[in-house]
């Protein structure tokens, strides 16, 4: 194997494992390219594709889902229509936001420290409201009243930052309003389509140019994407049966312990 093709295979697992975790799959391919040493800007766009790889395991993990609520779209029936709304209202605000400040977002991708504080941050912030948080009465994401989703919607755009976690803010924020954990987890998994989707097809209009002059190297995008396909798969069935019992006290902890290395490590390297 190349050594091309072997880090395209690491990166897929880093982003299988991580996408729908709240550790933050993009902080944690920043932190393996200043690990590994190769060039970041070269895997741009390999790591913004191979997030498709990740949505496809919620498609095929939650097919039944997705087919009744096309079915019942198709019916008129109110509860796949305000599932419908719900996902369109949370997607809005990251549009939006992510087209006005793309530049920002751009700069702040180049900056592995930045990655490592808000880990730790973040952490913290994950076992403040673990301990807060103490009822959460909606289940069912069609159940989700408007405010709520929008404010959602909101609070995943602070992911924006690396190291974040686009998955841990949309939960941690569903649950501060008061969504129970499994259903929180569930509609992050599903928003992460339209967002995801909407991030590679700005990467692709960005990049553009290499499109065009053959700059993309479509071997390694295709062997990330089934890496982070199937490692997706297993982390998704894993992760809702985790949650559930345990909460997201473990992920936080992790996130300390991870962010408070890579900064030591950043800054005596």
């Amino acid at each position: 194997m190349t050594t091309d093709i072997l880090t395209a295979i690491l990166l897929g697992i880093v982003e299988g494992l991580t996408e729908f975790l709240p550790v933050s799959s993009t902080g944690h391919l920043i932190l393996a390219s200043e690990l590994l040493g190769y060039d970041a800007q070269q895997w741009a766009m390999f790591n913004v594709v191979i997030q498709l790889g990740a949505i496809l395991a919620v498609v095929v993990l939650y097919w039944r889902t997705f087919w009744a609520v096309a079915m019942g779209l198709l019916q008129r029936n109110p509860t796949s229509w305000r599932f419908l709304r719900n996902l369109v209202l949370a997607f809005i605000p990251a549009a939006v936001i992510g087209l006005l400040l793309h530049d920002q977002i751009e700069i702040m991708l180049g900056s592995p420290m930045i990655v490592a504080i808000a880990l730790v941050l973040g952490g913290v912030v994950i076992l403040i409201l673990e301990r807060a948080i103490k009822s959460a009465n909606i289940v069912g994401i069609a159940d989700i009243p408007v405010a709520r989703v929008i404010g959602i919607g909101f609070i995943q755009c602070i992911s924006m930052i690396p190291g974040v976690s686009r998955s841990g803010a949309t939960i941690l924020g569903a649950l501060a309003l008061g969504v129970e954990r499994r259903t929180a987890a569930e509609f992050s998994f599903f928003l992460a389509i339209p967002t995801m989707l909407g991030a590679t097809l700005l990467e692709l209009v960005d990049k553009r140019e290499l499109l065009f002059n053959g700059g993309i190297n479509w071997t390694n995008i295709a062997v990330g994407f089934a890496v982070a396909f199937l490692v997706a798969v297993v982390v998704i069935r894993w992760f809702v049966g985790i949650v559930s019992k345990h909460g997201f006290a473990p992920f936080a902890w992790y996130r300390i312990l991870a962010g408070t290395g890579a900064m030591a490590w950043l800054l005596l390297r």
